[in-house]
């Protein structure tokens, strides 16, 4: 059976519906344009009380600002009924035999403010079959009212629909445990919408006491090169985890020292490592608030205090220009010839949301550190 196409019934007459069919679809992409960019933030946001959504914040073009805004909660009056439709079936003659009557429901989904339509991921068709057609009819509906890109969340327990929607032309933006999403760029051009996160971010703990020793780890998992390597602790932070937060956390859970934050000291960018993603790993400097060491076992193969000349003198320190300069700037941060970056809460107007800003405030406790 050849592909179906879609006429409404209480617009358009028989002779009107047959002219229209034979355009419709044509293309399977309108020619809408689209000038707006965007980029995704880590909040979400619900449609129709129902779903969990990602919520995008869009660039204006004219200046690179960036501005967050909610998706819009209610479902399009067009998609919120069933309506009844009519379809023709293509290689046959265009006649009233070749046309039926049926019910079609769109979607269950919600407008955003940017042209697009998210999926509501909660109330799905049980059905797979029953999903391919309420999916082509929805496709096709969105097409003919300009929208521009579809998000359709797929659970993890409803992933006999991936298939479906791959058939249909989504792509694969990104999965998590429970989920993976899809997207749909309909108009004609290069897709607009915001790429899967990029980036992972990674902490070091620089740790000293006020005997200048240096608290390092030796890790249970490394390659052979890096078998007599002592080095400070460091890992990932968590989703939704500051920077500073993560690295007190992280030589916590590695060591069983208690810390407090000082400062950034510095950070480092790198491309095409794990999956291909870039790397961002900030060197933190912290202040030791206890001295007991309790390793933590699933990682890491032996914690100590090391005297903080011993552990320079290390040779895979001494040969390694980024360790070297690490351990460079830190050594001056001590002696007070250098300024980190200390974090400071504020607001933007673009968005209302509070966030970290990261930067340097020469104070009367630190009058020696001069920031070059």
């Amino acid at each position: 059976m050849d592909q179906l196409k879609f006429l409404d019934f209480k617009t358009a007459s028989l002779s009107e519906k047959t002219a229209l069919m034979g355009r419709a679809g044509s293309s399977p992409f309108s020619s809408i344009g689209h000038s707006v960019g965007a980029r995704f933030s880590r909040e979400f946001s619900s449609c129709g009380g129902s779903g969990v959504f990602t919520k995008a914040s869009y660039s204006n073009g004219s200046n690179g600002t960036y501005m967050s805004k909610r998706a819009i909660s209610s479902v399009d009056k067009e998609k919120s009924a069933a309506e009844n439709y009519f379809y023709q079936i293509n290689g046959t003659g265009v006649s009233s035999s070749s046309l039926f009557s049926r019910n079609v429901k769109a979607l269950d989904a919600c407008d955003d403010e940017y042209g697009g339509v998210v999926v509501d991921p909660d109330r799905l068709p049980v059905n797979p079959a029953a999903f391919a057609s309420m999916l082509r009819f929805s496709l096709s509906r969105w097409k003919m009212t300009g929208k521009k890109g579809i998000w359709l969340k797929l659970p993890l327990e409803r992933s006999e629909l991936v298939p479906v929607a791959v058939r249909e032309g989504f792509q694969y933006h990104h999965a998590e445990r429970g989920y993976v999403m899809l997207t749909y760029w309909i108009p004609e051009g290069p897709c607009m919408l915001p790429t899967n996160a990029t980036h992972q971010v990674g902490v070091g703990g620089f740790v000293i006491n006020d005997k200048n020793e240096v608290l390092v780890v030796q890790e249970k998992f490394y390659a052979p090169s890096f078998a007599d390597l002592w080095k400070i602790p460091t890992g990932f932070i968590l989703e939704s985890e500051e920077i500073y937060t993560g690295a007190v956390r992280e030589v916590k859970e590695e060591t069983g020292v208690d810390t407090e934050f000082v400062e950034v000291i510095a950070f480092r960018h790198a491309h095409n490592l794990a999956f291909d993603k870039s790397d961002l790993f900030f060197v933190c400097m912290l202040k030791p608030l206890s001295a007991q060491i309790k390793v933590d076992d699933l990682e890491i193969q032996a914690a100590k205090w090391m005297p903080l000349v011993e552990f320079v003198a290390q040779p895979l320190i001494q040969e390694d220009g980024l360790f070297k300069k690490i351990i460079d700037i830190c050594i001056a941060r001590l002696g007070k010839h250098y300024c980190g970056l200390l974090p400071h809460q504020v607001v933007s107007k673009f968005d209302g949301r509070p966030s970290c800003l990261y930067y340097n405030v020469i104070d009367g406790q630190d009058v020696y550190c001069k920031g070059n």
